[in-house]
């Protein structure tokens, strides 16, 4: 029999995983893709449709056009996983794996957070950004508050992205002078790893008249008011909220995860039980939950189990590295060369926005398309 590998999951993680299995065994090894969904969007699209930048019909990338030697990419919905025994049971049926990878991202806990309401004031969800791009044009004056309700979070620079994205398209109306926007982080800086990019960003926010509040989350909306963690108050017209981030119930459920997350080596991406691995924003490798680290650790995961496979010691090892982009507005575009695990502390080399980064980003988004569709 060829060996068997399920992957659950086709977002950043499981589509590269697959490819790079792929391209190294082809059909020499079964492979099983499974999500529920039937096509994939780029995580930081959900900006560009809450400003009305992009529709989500451009943005679709369909599963159909995924086509690799060896692997079957199926729609179904994951109802129960038991990785002792490596089975996975969906709604059609069940399947079985030598080799399980768990990537089924990282879902959302509106119950946590009184007011929070998916798919109406939060924009980490395609319903959400779709939602509040219709509600924005009835932004005419006010209190905007983007809030955090927990960390951590995916995309951690998102907020801040979406807060300089707000000025401008409240000042392309001509009404900016009429609203304020307040960007509410639970965390010590923008991008904690990067002294400069945070630098930067808190500069564009003084200079565009953001309130920025660190430290801090939000805990509830109550009508026009937004509740923080030390009970601070703050009015608000507008909320764009980023719910509070934890693996899937279904994850949860085979008792791998602490504190919301599956509990793995950061390096090998193992979980306790054999031959069953994390990667992507469910896994607690102590890199952030973004697309690009969850594409280098499935690289580095496809090279672990093609020795696996053959035979032989693996070696590779997820870097914890890899490259942010961070839009200021206006069209320019930071990019932070961030690197998790080399040294003793994580670090973030900053270059600063401008077209040509714009450009890189457009590049490198249009270089994975093409990889995992042909597009």
């Amino acid at each position: 029999m060829k060996p068997r590998v399920v992957i659950l999951g086709a977002g950043f993680g499981g589509l590269e995983l697959s490819t790079a299995l792929s391209e190294a065994l082809g059909t020499s090894i079964d492979i099983t893709l499974i999500d529920q969904a039937d096509h994939f969007i780029f995580g930081f699209a959900k900006l560009d449709m809450l400003f009305g930048r992009t529709t989500e019909d451009a943005e679709r990338l369909p599963y159909s056009a995924f086509t690799k030697p060896g692997v079957r990419l199926v729609r179904e919905t994951v109802t129960a996983i038991d990785p002792e025994t490596r089975r996975v049971t969906t709604n059609a049926g069940t399947h079985d794996a030598d080799y399980l990878v768990i990537a089924l991202g990282a879902d959302y806990d509106v119950s946590a957070t009184p007011g929070i309401t998916l798919g109406e004031n939060e924009f980490y969800t395609v319903a959400g950004a779709m939602h509040l791009r219709d509600v924005l044009p009835r932004f005419k004056a006010g209190h905007a508050v983007i809030g955090v309700c927990h960390a951590p979070f995916k995309c951690p620079p998102a907020p801040s992205e979406c807060a300089l994205m707000l000025h401008d398209y409240l000042q392309d109306r001509g009404v900016r002078d009429a609203c304020t926007i307040t960007l509410v982080l639970p965390l010590s800086a923008p991008v904690p790893p990067s002294p400069d990019t945070s630098k930067a960003l808190v500069a564009a926010f003084e200079e565009r008249g953001i309130k920025l509040i660190l430290t801090r989350k939000v805990t509830a909306v109550r009508g026009k008011t937004v509740i923080l963690d030390d009970n601070t108050e703050l009015p608000c017209d507008l909320f764009l909220g980023v719910p509070r981030n934890r693996a899937p119930d279904v994850v949860v459920a085979t008792g791998m995860t602490q504190d919301g997350w599956v509990t793995i080596d950061p390096r090998t991406l193992e979980t306790k039980f054999p031959n069953v691995w994390a990667v992507g924003d469910l896994a607690n490798t102590g890199a952030p939950k973004a697309g690009v680290f969850a594409e280098k650790a499935a690289a580095a995961l496809a090279k672990r189990i093609v020795s696996r496979v053959q035979g032989e010691e693996p070696t590779a090892k997820n870097p914890g590295a890899g490259i942010c982009y961070i839009e200021f507005g206006k069209g320019l575009v930071a990019r932070v060369d961030a690197d998790f695990f080399s040294g003793p502390a994580p670090t973030g080399i900053y270059t600063a926005p401008s077209a040509e980064v714009a450009a890189f980003k457009q590049s490198w988004s249009a270089a994975l398309s093409k990889r995992w569709f042909s597009r």
